[in-house]
């Protein structure tokens, strides 16, 4: 079990060094005390990739064309009706 004072010396370490320091629970790592810059990076980076992910988005709908939001609400509908009664065969 980690107590208050392990942690605090561990965000010290962290905030002071710039070390990242895994959190172990029975040999796996389950999160990671990471300084901030390592976070502001990572939430740049994901931002970027959202940004890539909605650029490449944008050309497959000039490319191809949309579907009529109509259209797409009638899709959804009965393939969440097709799951709801295939599970109750």
């Amino acid at each position: 079990m980690l107590d208050s004072d392990k942690l605090t010396e561990m965000a010290d370490r962290v905030h002071l060094t710039g070390e990242r320091i895994p959190l172990q629970n029975r040999g796996e790592t389950v999160a990671v005390l990471v300084p901030p810059s390592d976070l502001r990076a990572l939430e740049a980076l994901e931002d970027r990739l959202d940004l890539l992910d909605a650029l490449d988005a944008l050309a497959d709908y000039r490319d191809n064309g949309g579907v009529d939001f109509e259209e797409l609400k009638a899709g959804c509908c009965a393939s969440a009706a097709a799951v709801t009664c295939s599970a109750m065969d």
